[in-house]
């Protein structure tokens, strides 16, 4: 069986035949080159570009990871929205430091971004959650994020009860609900290569002469 494992993991390993990146590639910004990157990723139809992996750190010393869905990125960080009594936002009252991570399998592209993390006010958690279809909204009030449930038919009469609910007005936004803002002082993007000699590239933050960009060893 072992064999057996080993040789369907062999005919699974893939080649990277994508284009090479250089130093000179990289625009000064990473902002502006994650937003390029991301572009890229959309225009390749990528399914979900802005999925990313969001890693905290629990008080034992335990890491966790989860995919979230990016909701903005600018000079002021990379945003998502969450329940604030969920594991995750829990685990990042505790400790602020996070990591995200983006991979795009078509274009044999990653990007990991490392820094703190901050609540959004509830003003700008408003105006997103306003936007969120309503099936969304709904569900956001049926589930106490990462609390035991009995079953799927518990969370199935929890959204009935609070679809007739609000059923005759606007959703308003859970007092428990809103958005976190990741401030980055790293980055690094990957470029997969033959022969596994991927292209690394890694953007560090210093406080006086702004991003400092290395390339690094595959």
């Amino acid at each position: 069986m072992k064999e057996k494992n080993q040789s369907a993991l062999a005919n699974l390993r893939r080649e990277y035949m994508q284009d090479a990146l250089y130093r000179g590639d990289l625009l000064t910004d990473p902002i502006k080159q994650f937003h390029e990157w991301l572009n890229a990723a959309r225009e390749a139809g990528v399914e979900d570009p802005s999925a990313m992996n969001l890693s905290t750190v629990g008080a034992d010393g335990r890491p966790s990871s989860r995919i979230v869905l990016l909701k903005g990125a600018d000079e002021d960080g990379f945003r998502f929205y969450t329940n604030y009594a969920s594991k995750k936002a829990e685990e990042i009252e505790k400790n602020e430091k996070v990591a995200l991570h983006f991979f795009w399998a078509p274009l044999s592209r990653q990007v990991a971004i490392g820094g703190k993390v901050q609540k959004l006010c509830r003003e700008e958690s408003m105006a997103y959650f306003a936007t969120r279809p309503r099936e969304s909204q709904v569900s956001t009030w049926a589930s106490c994020q990462s609390e035991e449930v009995s079953g799927r038919e518990e969370l199935e009469k929890a959204f009935i009860y609070c679809d007739d609910k609000f059923k005759d007005g606007m959703i308003p936004m859970p007092p428990d609900w809103g958005g976190f803002i990741v401030q980055p002082d790293f980055f690094e993007f990957w470029q997969g290569r033959p022969g596994r000699l991927h292209d690394r590239f890694i953007y560090t933050k210093d406080l006086e002469t702004g991003w400092q960009i290395s390339r690094l060893a595959p």
